[in-house]
């Protein structure tokens, strides 16, 4: 299995600190609002990762963190006349329930910055006895000059960095990118005790004392969206790696953006999507299927077309499984030694082949609808009972990495199909064509065809 790591630039042969194990750790939400699709995108991203090591025999240990207090957490909480732990909880329970419906495997654990506020402040005490870090009137701030191997991740010199970012103007601090470990309270803000007066952890500090805390001083992976890239994941190895001598992670890996019709996703904009708006739209594994259409570092455009289309392709996987499930309710052979059993296995094969390519889920998905076209073409009423369970059963496994084809139909397609066939005589014979070609088009755009004969209506699936 192959990773391309944002450290070195390259694929890398994936190799775990412990073997038969994957410890990873991912970025979660600021809870102070409901996630956006683009937030989706990164966490059913990594979700699908952690699924296909599961997949594939791996144990996997899998943290992902809620950011429970910060400037924007603290500003809505003041807005909305609430506390920030208040504020908090109810996002929280409002990620889990939008997470929970995309098929989102809980984490192994979900720590909470405010639950790691006396494990934080023993981390910083710790960069400050090593001469890492400095205090100024109540406020820690890590020294970057400190640790020589700053900028490493991103890929740019100190001085480049300091001439592009986007920082805080503070003349205190004795280099411009110097970075918060421990902020001094204010009025209307939370606040702990700390050896530094009373105050609140900075942001990048907590991913790294809960990854330390629970997963170790080296991990295999540690991931989350492109634009953690800098500071955020550049910070936490500085602040990490100064603390334990190690090697923080093995393995980066960053999603790339999702776009809105070729548009940054944004409130001005009037393009801001949330996980939850779209689930009243469509359902999970058409949102899945959609967000995993793309390689994971290649940038993905959202338009109405293309959620439609993903709406068509899963309509056409669920057919072909329904029809699978219908044939068994016919008379099949009882036969277990088919041939066709070997040409089942080698998508399996080419499923994992694709898959342990850094995890090319466009692949993946290309591989299953070659399946879908060979089911189609040779699987029928003549073949034998274990070749239509088989193929059942491939499909669903395939899909189970992805989050898709895993639900359990509660209708009859044949009846369903009949049905429409139906309907489609009665416009006829009321010579209603438009609803009559509307009826064949509906059918057509989910795979399948009706051929009129001298001996009735006769409807079959077909390869699009």
């Amino acid at each position: 299995m192959k990773i391309f790591n944002t450290m070195t630039r390259k694929k890398e042969e994936f190799v775990p600190v412990k073997a038969g194990e994957v410890k990873m750790y991912v970025c979660g939400p600021t809870v102070y609002n409901f996630f956006h699709i683009g937030n989706a995108r990164t966490f059913i991203v990594f979700d699908t990762v952690r699924k296909y090591f599961e997949y594939r025999g791996y144990k996997v240990d899998f943290i992902q963190n809620f950011t429970d207090i910060d400037d924007k957490m603290i500003g809505k909480a003041n807005k909305e006349g609430v506390t920030v732990k208040e504020l908090g909880d109810q996002y929280i329970k409002e990620y889990y329930e939008d997470a929970d419906e995309l098929n989102i495997e809980r984490a192994t654990c979900n720590p909470r910055a405010t639950e790691y506020v006396g494990k934080i402040i023993d981390f910083i005490k710790g960069l400050q006895d090593e001469g890492y870090a400095y205090e100024l009137d109540g406020d820690v701030y890590f020294n970057i000059t400190a640790f020589e191997e700053y900028g490493k991740l991103s890929g740019q010199n100190l001085e480049d960095r300091m001439a592009g970012a986007t920082i805080a103007v503070d003349d205190r601090k004795e280099n411009p990118m110097d970075f918060a470990l421990w902020k001094s309270e204010k009025p209307g803000e939370p606040s702990w005790e700390s050896p530094w007066g009373k105050g609140r952890p900075g942001w990048h500090i907590e991913c790294s004392c809960m990854a330390h805390d629970l997963l170790g001083d080296t991990i295999d992976i540690h991931a989350g969206a492109i634009d953690l890239i800098f500071p955020h994941h550049e910070n936490e190895i500085a602040q990490s790696e100064a603390k334990t001598g190690k090697t923080f992670s093995k393995y980066w890996m960053h999603a790339a953006y999702l776009n809105i019709n070729n548009e940054k996703m944004s409130k001005s904009l009037n393009n801001f999507l949330t996980a939850r708006d779209m689930l009243k739209k469509y359902d999970a594994e058409v949102i899945r299927l959609f967000l995993l259409s793309a390689h994971y570092r290649t940038p993905l455009n959202f338009t109405e077309e293309s959620i439609e289309a993903a709406k068509t392709s899963l309509e056409r996987l669920y057919n072909t499984v329904n029809n699978l499930e219908s044939l068994l309710n016919g008379e099949l052979q009882e036969k277990e030694d088919d041939e066709y059993l070997d040409t089942l296995n080698s998508y399996r094969e080419k499923f994992i082949e694709k898959m342990d390519d850094d995890f090319n889920t466009a692949d993946g998905i290309s591989v299953i609808f070659d399946l879908v076209k060979d089911i189609n073409i040779n699987v029928s009423g003549k073949s034998t009972k274990v070749v239509v369970e088989n193929a059942i059963a491939l499909m669903r496994e395939l899909g189970k990495p992805l989050g898709i084809l895993q639900k359990v139909q509660k209708h009859s397609l044949e009846d369903e199909i009949q049905g429409l066939i139906e309907q489609r005589q009665n416009a006829r014979k009321n010579k209603d064509w438009a609803l009559a070609d509307k009826i064949r088009d509906e059918l057509k755009a989910r795979g399948i065809v009706l051929e009129d004969t001298s001996e009735g209506i006769r409807w079959k699936f077909i390869d699009k």
